[in-house]
């Protein structure tokens, strides 16, 4: 044990990438600078390795990848599989755990709540996004400490943890503060549905988009997306539903929203120094702007940064979803 393993957003700067992974520290960076970020914590790498070493996981994996030597596609999946099983087999380590929820019971008291909703999700130095396991929605500490070694299992990397208001979001998006597809800096590309974010970035349902000019923060465009599927919280969990018939046709922003959520983005463009994909969301029982919460944001991908291959992949993904070209280039 030669580190922290548990540390608070508001104790992270975007210095701390190599020690919790991008999404912390770059939420700890929007803490610094005043944004509205959810409260939490992250596990540290170290804590990820000292899971590792303290279980014997790794030398389990060792052996197992001695003995099997997988060389082609199906061998791999197949040593994914097992090498999954090896580490969920494992009990957290007592001080681990230990560390962890006490840090989740001080989240909950800071919530004014016995037990928070909270989401686990991946993080290292380098962004994998899409790859690994997230749990939102997850209540209770023997819940969050298996989530955990569900998303470790699943990354071998480290872990975020970001709380989730036991409420549902009105609605959720990501904002690129360039256009994704041309890397045009005058412009900024909004993507929006009702409920939860993950509908938009995992690509489930066709969102509103907006594009605003960058300067001025005025709305150039508005598209008013299908939005046939949203996600929202359950018991213990998510679901994924059918967006009602009397919110399909209405957009899932204000002007007012989308213009705020704008401005917001233009601060990390300017704070990074590079165009950012960031995600954010409406909180329901709060007023404007205050309701305005940003997620965590990244360096964006511009589509001319792309390879040829997937350039081609993110054009027919367009035309498939009726993207109109103003979507895509998400990480």
């Amino acid at each position: 044990m030669s580190g922290k393993w548990a540390l608070w957003f508001e104790e992270l700067g975007k210095e701390d990438r190599e020690l919790v992974g991008r999404k912390c520290a770059n939420l700890g960076e929007m803490v610094k600078i005043g944004l509205r970020v959810p409260p939490g914590f992250a596990l540290s790498i170290e804590a990820y390795k000292d899971f590792m070493s303290m279980t014997g996981v790794v030398k389990e994996i060792g052996k197992y990848l001695a003995k099997s030597k997988p060389k082609d596609l199906k061998q791999c999946k197949q040593a994914s599989v097992d090498i999954r099983q090896i580490v969920l087999l494992k009990a957290m380590p007592e001080k681990l755990e230990k560390v962890i929820t006490s840090h989740y019971s001080e989240l909950s008291r800071r919530c004014r709540t016995d037990e928070v909703a909270v989401s686990t999700r991946s993080a290292g130095p380098v962004s994998h996004p899409g790859q690994y396991e997230t749990h939102l929605n997850v209540v209770g500490k023997s819940e969050l400490v298996d989530k955990i070694r569900q998303v470790w299992a699943s990354t071998f990397n480290t872990r975020s943890l970001i709380f989730r208001s036991r409420k549902k979001a009105r609605s959720a998006g990501v904002i690129f503060t360039a256009d994704p597809n041309t890397g045009d800096d005058t412009r900024m590309i909004i993507e929006g549905n009702w409920g939860l974010g993950e509908s938009v970035v995992g690509g489930k349902s066709t969102p509103d988009i907006y594009i605003l000019d960058k300067k001025s923060l005025k709305i150039l465009e508005k598209k008013l997306g299908p939005k046939s599927r949203y996600v929202t919280f359950k018991k213990g969990g998510v679901v994924e539903k059918k967006v009602p018939s009397e919110k399909s046709g209405k957009f899932c922003l204000s002007d007012r929203e989308a213009k705020e959520i704008g401005k917001l983005g233009k601060v990390l463009e300017k704070h990074f120094g590079v165009p950012q994909d960031v995600e954010w969301a409406v909180e329901e029982d709060k007023s404007f702007p205050k309701n305005i919460i940003l997620l965590q944001t990244r360096a964006e991908v511009i589509a001319q940064n792309k390879t040829p291959v997937d350039q081609v992949v993110d054009l027919m993904l367009g035309r498939f979803s009726g993207g109109g070209g103003f979507g895509g280039g998400k990480m």
